[in-house]
């Protein structure tokens, strides 16, 4: 029996019913008509009055070994081997350039608009004025100037102004203009720019300029530039950035790539000045030799009355200006390596070496290292405009660094110490010609060692001028590596924010999601019941009707609405009940709920009311002793009820009251007693079932909430019929479990549900309102809809504000 009871219960489901989340959604459209409504005003507003933010671009053609253009004065310039070729350019570390402190902050200190920002106090914007303020600030440039401060600026009149600023202690001063302002923070002076004066009536008198802190305002762009290649391979940058002045952008970038493109000419402009600085250097030291030589040459050619070298000397001269010669070179040669050596030792950057082969050295060892030292000397700057010291890619390029160095001060000092030896055997060789020399007469030797001197002298100062003058020519042809290939043009710029469209778009979803999101978070935790399914899908014991809300100033419904839609459901109530009684001569009928307040006595009283008015004698009994209410509603006496009669206090006619209804008796409770469970088990409350059986054909009990107590268990070996009352909105869906475990485990026969307060969903008048009550199992029974005429007792429902919109649209048409 059990397990056939056991059948009743069914299992939670938590999936979602889409059709009624759809009736939910329709019925409640003006909430989601109302929050598109606000979310789309909402993003209008920020689409017109949001600052429109853009994008501006531009772009460089960076060359290395691999694109670069051969022939012409590039190629031949790099023949000299002023330049080395060997040092190939990373796109990679040109983005790293292009993005360094060091460019972004030459680029800001020269764009001299940039140094004060204007702006334009509207009722809603801050216009920035770039490039079209009605007056300039003049600052002094040898003054500290405060900066980051608004200084507001109002005008008074074509020539006066104030200004003030609380974030630097500047009270409210009045000024002319072009009068120079002095302040503990600031000096400056500011002009009027005419041509907005021109039409003053018009023109905006609120103002406020900031003086900008360069090394913030380049951190600020470093940030926002963005640069990319085209492609992997590619050697075109793509610069980028963003902001709310499109003028402004666009200088930016277009000065950006001057100052990078100047960089890359600077560098190699370096190369050239330090070569010639060092031929100069050494041409300042033999053009005094040569003088004196010179001199020294006309002299003895004039005093010994000779015109040149005889025959015999001529032959020595010539082997001794032969030697002299290599001599020449290998000295340049030992000059050139103390001086890289010294360079190598003391400095840090190896970017502006003078390449050997200016000086007509060819050793390959040697330009090898002083290739890759250059090589990692630039990877190592590039490197330091994205990483920071002491990291593990710095620290890698240091030890290349510093390997290559000791190996290039290594063969330095083998070069050092081989010209050495080479000098060395050269004089060894003029040491044998000065033997030669000294066996020609005096006069011819006299004048060999003069002419020496003087063709040695000769010979390297016309070396030095030819490596001068390819140093010169090799300056005056420079040209950079990098060009631009587009300009950043403002007309070019593409706005980025606000996203009209998108931000309408995102308005409509998120219109429609709250006001989703809210009714399906407020059903999903709702924990009552709202509506007849609810109780469907948790059970399947009978539901034998459902009660409609009571919106009367009465509990007698029935009684005094009697055609009211409400009376109507307590009729087909009182049918149904029929397939659940078995034919007798008399019928107990017990009502309870779970927890007060879900309308059971209510229910009593009106289905009571209703099997009276069918001829039928009914007794109405109160037997919630701890809670007395039907006396209430009824307005009757309680001093003498079935707390009474079950104590033997009083007899069975005593307590039996007669109503205004025909045919309907009730006893009230009685005076709460301390034992109410003791007395309903007792043998007076059986002989009190078999006394009121007798006389009359049904007894309606008003029991406790069996939540709280026993006392309505109790009863049900007495009753035929035993209803539980569940409210809608007010009982919780826990309830049902409850019912399923009274009807399972209790054993309690012809169990059913009556639904009390119901109020139809507003989703439900898609298909038109109505009240309906049936039986489970046994009957079905409908009403008619409410104000269809029938239930002329019923109140019509005020129209909503919607309804009355709706009501209105419909008499127009």
């Amino acid at each position: 029996m059990i397990e056939e009871k056991a059948k009743i219960f069914k299992e939670d489901d938590d999936t979602i019913d889409v059709k009624k989340l759809l009736f939910k959604i329709l019925s409640n459209w003006y909430y989601f008509a109302i929050m598109v409504f606000i979310t789309l005003s909402i993003s209008y507003f920020i689409n017109r009055y949001t600052d429109p933010r853009y994008n501006l671009s531009s772009s460089i053609l960076v060359k290395d070994k691999d694109n670069a253009i051969s022939g012409g004065v590039e190629s031949m310039v790099e023949e000299m081997g002023l330049f080395r070729r060997s040092r190939r350019k990373s796109v990679e570390n040109e983005i790293g350039i292009l993005q360094s402190y060091e460019i972004i902050n030459r680029t800001i200190n020269e764009l001299l608009d940039f140094h004060i920002s204007y702006y334009s106090i509207g009722r809603i914007n801050t216009p920035e004025k770039y490039k079209s303020s009605p007056f300039k600030v003049i600052l002094d440039e040898d003054y500290n100037q405060y900066t980051g401060a608004k200084i507001f600026l109002t005008l008074k009149n074509e020539n006066e102004f104030i200004i003030e600023s609380e974030d630097a202690s500047l009270k409210q001063t009045k000024l002319n203009f072009n009068e120079t302002f002095i302040h503990e923070n600031f000096k400056f002076k500011i002009e009027k720019n005419d041509i907005f004066f021109s039409d003053y009536t018009n023109l905006p008198k609120k103002y406020y300029f900031i003086i900008n802190n360069l090394n913030s305002l380049t951190n600020s762009y470093r940030a926002k530039l963005n640069v990319e290649m085209n492609d992997k391979k590619g050697t075109i940058l793509f610069l980028s950035t963003t902001g709310l002045n499109i003028y402004k952008e666009s200088d930016f970038l277009n000065k950006l790539s001057e100052i990078y493109i100047r960089y890359g000419l600077e560098e190699k402009n370096q190369i050239t000045q330090n070569t010639i600085r060092f031929i100069d250097e050494q041409l300042s030291e033999i053009t005094d030799s040569l003088k004196i030589a010179e001199r020294n040459l006309l002299a003895f050619k004039v005093d010994n009355k000779v015109v040149d070298i005889d025959r015999e000397g001529k032959m020595i001269f010539d082997q001794l200006v032969e030697i002299q010669t290599d001599k020449t070179g290998l000295n340049i040669k030992s000059n050139y390596y103390h001086y890289l050596l010294k360079y190598i030792e003391d400095k840090n950057n190896f970017k502006d070496v003078i390449a050997p082969s200016v000086m007509g050295i060819n050793d390959q060892l040697l330009t090898t290292l002083i290739n890759s030292l250059s090589q990692y000397n630039f990877e190592k700057e590039t490197l330091l405009y994205s990483a920071k010291e002491n990291t593990p890619s710095v620290n890698l390029i240091n030890l290349k660094i510093q390997n290559t160095k000791d190996a290039l001060i290594e063969n330095l000092k083998n070069l050092i110490s081989t010209t050495k030896m080479s000098i060395d055997d050269v004089d060894k060789r003029l040491a044998k010609i000065d033997i030669e020399i000294n066996k020609l007469p005096v006069t011819q030797r006299e004048l060999i060692n003069v002419q020496r001197k003087f063709d040695l002298s000769d010979n390297i100062y016309t070396y030095l001028l030819q490596k001068r003058a390819e140093a010169g020519i090799a300056q005056a042809s420079l040209i950079p590596d990098n060009k631009v290939v587009d300009i950043a043009r403002p007309e070019n710029a593409i706005q980025i924010s606000p996203k009209k469209s998108l931000n309408y778009m995102i308005a409509l979803v998120i219109g429609l999601l709250i006001p989703l999101i809210i009714i399906i978070l407020l059903d999903f935790l709702n924990n009552k019941i709202i509506e007849v399914k609810d109780v469907e899908d948790k059970t399947n014991v009978p539901i034998s009707g459902t009660i409609g809300h009571n919106n009367k100033d009465t509990d007698l419904v029935v009684l005094e609405k009697p055609k009211s839609s409400i009376s109507e459901s307590f009729r087909s109530l009182r049918t149904n009940l029929q397939y659940l009684l078995r034919n007798k001569d008399s019928y107990v009928i017990a009502i309870t709920s779970s927890v007060s307040g879900e309308g059971k006595t209510f229910c009593a009283i009106n289905l009571g009311s209703i099997i009276a008015f069918s001829n039928k004698k009914t007794l109405l009994v109160g037997l919630d002793l701890r809670k007395p209410k039907l006396h209430k509603d009824l307005n009757i006496s309680n001093e003498v009820g079935m707390s009474n009669f079950l104590i033997g206090k009083a007899t069975l006619d005593e307590i039996i009251l007669e109503t205004p209804i025909p045919n309907l008796y009730v006893i009230p409770s009685g005076p709460v007693p301390p034992n109410p469970a003791e007395l309903i088990e007792g043998d007076s409350f059986d002989d009190f079932i078999k006394q009121v059986k007798a006389r009359f054909d049904y007894i309606i009990i008003d029991t406790p909430p069996v939540a709280l107590v026993t006392d309505a268990i109790l009863l049900t070996k007495h009753t035929d019929a035993n209803i539980f009352v569940i409210r809608q909105n007010f009982s919780n869906k826990s309830t049902i479990k409850l019912v399923n475990d009274l009807y399972i485990n209790k054993n309690i026969n012809n169990l059913s549900i009556l639904i009390n307060d119901v109020k139809i969903p507003g989703y439900y008048g898609f298909y038109g309102k109505y009240s309906y009550t049936y039986g489970g199992y046994y009957s079905y029974g409908y009403g008619v809809p409410y104000g269809s005429g029938y239930y002329d007792d019923d109140e019509k429902p005020p129209k909503s504000f919607f309804q009355k919109i709706f009501s209105m649209i419909k008499i127009n048409k």
